[in-house]
C-alpha cells in the first residue's frame, strides 16, 4: 500500500493538487485525523511493507450515521475527492460515501486478490512470494526426511494464494474454497507417491477451507501418514513488497488520481490483461470475483 500512497500524493502534487492523508482509515476519518502531505512525507516508502497511513476497523462507519459524518468531515476541510485503498470492507464504504455526493476511487489493495474487474491486487504477489519461499525451504527438510507437510495459508473466501503459489511451488494438492475436493483421494495419492520413491509431499490449503491441522488429521486418518503443519499466517502481510506490486500500486495510483480530476467518481481502479480500467464500484461491491479453474486444471495435471 505505501507504493499507493507514494503515488497519489506525488501525481496529485505533480498536477499542482494539495493532498492530505487520513490515518487509520475511517476511524481516523470520522476523528479527523488528517494531514497535509508533500514530497517529503512518501519518501523512501516504496521498498516498505505495510501503509504508513496505517489502518484500523471503524463499526461506526457501517452505520448510515457515521457514513454522513465522514462525508462532513471531508467537506469540512475542503477536500473534493477520496482516494480508497483496500479490499471489499473498504470499497463499501468509499460507494457509501460516493451517495452522498463525495468524489471517491476505490484501489484494490488487498492480499487475499478476491477484487474483481481487476487481474491482480496490491499486495497478492507480494504474499504469493512469501508464502512460494516457505514451501521451497519446507521442501528442503521434508525431502531430507522423507516426510510430508501440509501448508495452511490465508485466503478464507478465495483460494488464489493457494493456487498460485501451489502451482509455482509444485504443490502435490492444493485446497480451495471455489473447489470441491476427496480428502480420500488426497490421502491415497499421497500414500502412493510414497510407495513409488516420491521422498515428500506438500500440501497447501486456504484458511477457508478448514485448518491446516484438521487436514493433517484427516490424511493420517486415511493414510497413517503424519504430516507436519506450518500455518504462515500473518507473516504473508509483510515484507518488501515485489517489484510487480510496486509497478502495478504505482500505475494504479497514477491512474486514480488521473480519472479523479477528469472528473470521474465512484469508481474501482484495475488493470486487465495490462490496461488499466475503472468499473462502477457499485458493481465492483456486488460481484464475486471468479475463480481461474483453468489454471487449477494445469496445476493438477502438473502435480504427478
Amino acid at each position: 500500500m505505501n507504493a499507493a500512497v507514494r503515488a497519489v500524493v506525488r501525481s496529485a502534487l505533480f498536477r499542482g493538487l494539495e493532498v492530505y492523508g487520513v490515518q487509520r482509515g475511517y476511524q481516523g476519518l470520522l476523528n479527523e485525523d488528517l494531514r497535509q502531505m508533500d514530497l517529503r512525507s512518501v519518501g523512501d516508502i516504496i521498498q516498505r511493507g505495510g501503509t504508513i497511513l496505517q489502518t484500523a476497523r471503524c463499526k461506526e462507519f457501517l452505520t448510515p450515521e457515521g457514513q454522513q459524518r465522514g462525508a462532513d468531515v471531508l467537506r469540512k476541510h475542503g477536500i473534493d475527492g477520496l482516494v480508497v485503498i483496500g479490499g471489499d470492507g473498504s470499497y463499501q464504504g468509499a460507494n457509501k460515501l460516493s451517495k452522498l455526493g463525495i468524489k471517491t476511487m476505490g484501489l484494490p489493495g488487498t492480499i487475499d486478490n478476491d477484487i474483481p474487474f481487476t487481474d491482480f491486487t496490491i499486495g497478492f504477489d507480494t504474499a504469493t512470494s512469501i508464502v512460494v519461499d516457505a514451501i521451497n525451504k519446507l521442501r528442503d527438510t521434508m525431502t531430507s526426511h522423507e516426510r510430508s507437510s501440509v501448508v495452511e495459508v490465508m485466503g478464507r473466501h478465495c483460494g488464489d494464494i493457494a493456487l498460485y503459489a501451489g502451482l509455482a511451488s509444485g504443490a502435490e494438492s492444493i485446497l480451495v474454497p471455489e473447489v470441491p475436493f476427496d480428502i480420500r483421494e488426497i490421502s491415497q495419492r499421497m500414500r502412493e507417491n510414497f510407495q513409488n520413491g516420491k521422498r515428500h509431499s506438500i500440501v497447501i490449503v486456504a484458511e477457508g477451507v478448514c485448518g491446516g491441522e484438521e487436514i493433517a488429521r484427516q490424511i493420517t486418518e486415511h493414510s497413517g501418514i503424519e504430516p507436519r503443519v506450518t500455518v504462515l499466517g500473518h507473516i504473508q502481510r509483510g515484507g518488501s513488497p515485489t517489484h510487480n506490486d510496486r509497478i502495478l500500486a504505482s500505475r494504479l495510483g497514477d491512474f486514480a488520481v488521473e480519472r479523479l480530476e477528469a472528473g470521474d467518481s465512484a469508481k474501482a481502479c484495475g488493470l486487465v490483461k495490462g490496461q488499466l480500467v475503472t468499473t462502477d464500484i457499485d458493481t465492483v461491491v456486488s460481484t464475486k470475483k471468479a475463480f481461474n479453474m483453468d489454471l487449477y486444471n494445469l496445476a493438477i495435471r502438473l502435480a504427478q
